[in-house]
């Protein structure tokens, strides 16, 4: 998404060992943290430049919908997002070296996510699309079969709240 909207990107892993979710009593200071961890991890290895850094998760029933482990922990997290309403919550931190000026936000869309018969469920398991994702899916940018935004943007569910960026990098002096 940065690439296409005309940012120049190096990723650079953080390889930090992100929490599970446990103990975190809303979406927004977890992802919060773990992306404000992601910044910090990476922060040391640049000298002049911007870093940012983001986390992602959904939202159901006051817990964490984190990236399912195996198939079976995918299927019981979709099960449980058929036909229900859920948040998706991005933490993004920008930490301007050398400077090291922060700047942090959360941002959450709400979706609908339809009901899934079992040979729809088996068939989506089969793409392995779930894998890595975090809810057990990856939304389609045009036409989702299965998910539709009630509130918020498609950027941040894609994973990255591209218009607050923009806003947020312009802010700081960073055009496109």
């Amino acid at each position: 998404m940065l690439e296409r909207a005309g940012y120049p990107v190096e990723v650079i892993p953080s390889h930090i060992d992100e929490p599970t979710g446990q103990g975190f009593a809303d979406p927004r200071h977890y992802v919060m943290t773990v992306s404000w961890l992601k910044a910090a991890a990476v922060a040391p290895q640049v000298a002049d430049s911007l870093v940012l850094a983001a986390d992602t998760v959904g939202w159901l029933d006051g817990q964490v919908i984190g990236k399912p482990n195996d198939v079976d922990d995918a299927r019981r997290i979709l099960t449980a997002l058929s036909g229900r309403e859920h948040e998706l919550w991005t933490g993004v931190v920008l930490w301007r070296r050398p400077d090291d000026v922060q700047i942090a936000w959360q941002e959450y869309t709400r979706l609908f996510f339809r009901a899934l018969s079992k040979d729809e469920l088996d068939a989506y398991l089969a793409t392995d699309t779930w894998v890595g994702r975090s809810g057990a899916y990856a939304i389609q940018e045009e036409n989702d079969p299965f998910l539709r935004i009630l509130s918020g943007s498609l950027t941040n569910v894609v994973g990255l709240p591209m218009e607050s960026l923009a806003r947020q990098l312009k802010w700081l002096g960073y055009g496109c």
